[in-house]
């Protein structure tokens, strides 16, 4: 059947990250009505430092976003603090070909900038926080703050990890804190000598210190970011640029220059937790999509690229999809979930594992660890050859775009 036979439904996408963002612009590709609702006065990135994968970014051209330059081709090693390479993640050069490297640097705004460009007008609205929301088989209504009621077929909770309709839907669980805490900053001083096309992430007896190249809005630059433990329960009030700085000193160049070069305002520093995965995102005609469904760790460095291809995916399921159908809606939602679990389960879970090797073995096992990571192919066969689920979404991406050509209006072929 083809869009055209289909009369467009109403889905509200209540968020405007990456998640939402994508999602909106996938589901107006399938032919539907969209209001992103964002409760702060504009979409705003929570943070600053950002990599891409491959799979992400091909989601992101489908959706009509200008992915031209706009990150830093990369090839990701793993080292020891003094420099010296673990493993390496391998990835055909076909792939690097075409999607710019093993994965892109950026900066998480230049991001957000390429999706606003690519939404409609009028899609987002910003100021809208909802209070609740209520749904049986006819519909969903929304209770904004201000008292309006907003009535669609579809909701789609991308609000992140404390997310309003996963609350709802499921009701209150924990975070799950990692007691991990990091520091991230940028610099674009010209001055520091450092590899380029390379993401260096580096660990020392109880400190992670990693660096990438980035692009932003033409620029070169650098990225960085140190990581330690740290008793969730304690606020830290220090200065996060002296705090970086004595974190990343014993480690080789080009670290601890990066983080000299860089103004202090434009550190960054935020406590580590996530939320376990659940067994079920949709119920009803609710399902959620990034954060919401699957808050992971920087550790997994694919919370963003995940939240991009979630609002891919659903909004091709919903593609020729009556909305005003309960059950074909329930068909597709549960669709649309049931690939997407086990792979965001395995990097939340992956992310929290190497969280807790790395910073939370005991002290007189660590000389052992570090024995095992630098002359075994143990790190290799972990994290180096994770081409295979890279590969697995790209290949997942080309299935669900020939499905959604093929149900398509005609003259949008």
């Amino acid at each position: 059947m083809s869009t055209a036979s289909i009369k467009p439904g109403r889905v509200a996408v209540i968020g405007a990250g990456p998640a939402g963002m994508a999602t909106a612009l996938s589901v107006h590709q399938a032919g539907h009505d969209v209001i992103l609702l964002e409760r702060y006065p504009q979409a705003r990135p929570a943070g600053n430092i950002l990599n891409l994968w491959p799979a992400p970014i091909k989601a992101l051209g489908l959706l009509g976003v200008d992915t031209t330059d706009l990150g830093a081709a990369c090839r990701t090693e793993l080292r020891s603090a003094s420099g010296r390479v673990r493993a390496r993640v391998d990835i055909p050069e076909d792939v690097v070909r075409r999607y710019g490297g093993g994965f892109i640097g950026l900066l998480r705004p230049g991001l957000y900038e390429r999706l606003l460009e690519a939404l409609p007008p009028g899609m987002l609205q910003v100021n809208r926080a909802v209070d609740g929301f209520e749904q049986d088989e006819t519909g969903v209504r929304l209770r904004m703050a201000d008292g309006e009621i907003i009535e669609v077929d579809v909701v789609v909770g991308a609000d992140g990890i404390d997310s309003l309709v996963r609350r709802t839907l499921w009701g209150e669980a924990p975070k799950r804190e990692h007691n991990l805490h990091i520091f991230g900053g940028y610099t674009f001083d010209e001055g520091v000598r450092a590899e380029r096309g390379r993401f260096v992430l580096s660990h020392n007896r109880t400190v992670q210190g990693s660096w990438t190249d980035i692009r932003h809005k033409g620029r070169d630059g650098f990225q960085w970011w140190v990581l330690e433990a740290h008793d969730a329960r304690r606020e830290f009030t220090g200065d996060r640029h002296a705090t970086a700085t004595a974190m990343g000193a014993h480690f080789a160049a080009p670290l601890p220059q990066l983080i000299a070069a860089t103004d202090p305002e434009n550190v960054q520093h935020w406590q580590l937790r996530d939320r376990k995965p659940i067994k079920q995102w949709s119920k009803g005609r609710a399902t959620l999509v990034g954060d919401a469904a699957h808050a992971t760790s920087p550790y997994a460095a694919y919370g963003a690229g995940m939240a991009t291809e979630d609002g891919y995916f659903l909004g091709r399921r919903l593609a020729g999809v009556d909305l005003s159908d309960y059950t074909a809606v329930r068909a597709a939602l549960d669709a649309f979930e049931a690939p997407r679990k086990p792979h965001t389960a395995r990097q939340v879970q992956q992310a929290w594992i190497l969280g807790q090797v790395f910073h939370h073995t005991p002290a007189l096992l660590r000389p052992i660890r570090d024995a095992i990571l630098d002359h075994t192919p143990f790190l290799q066969k972990v994290i180096g050859d994770s081409s295979g689920e890279i590969l697995a979404q790209i290949a997942a991406i080309d299935e669900a775009e020939h499905r959604f050509t093929a149900i398509r209006r005609p003259e949008e072929r």
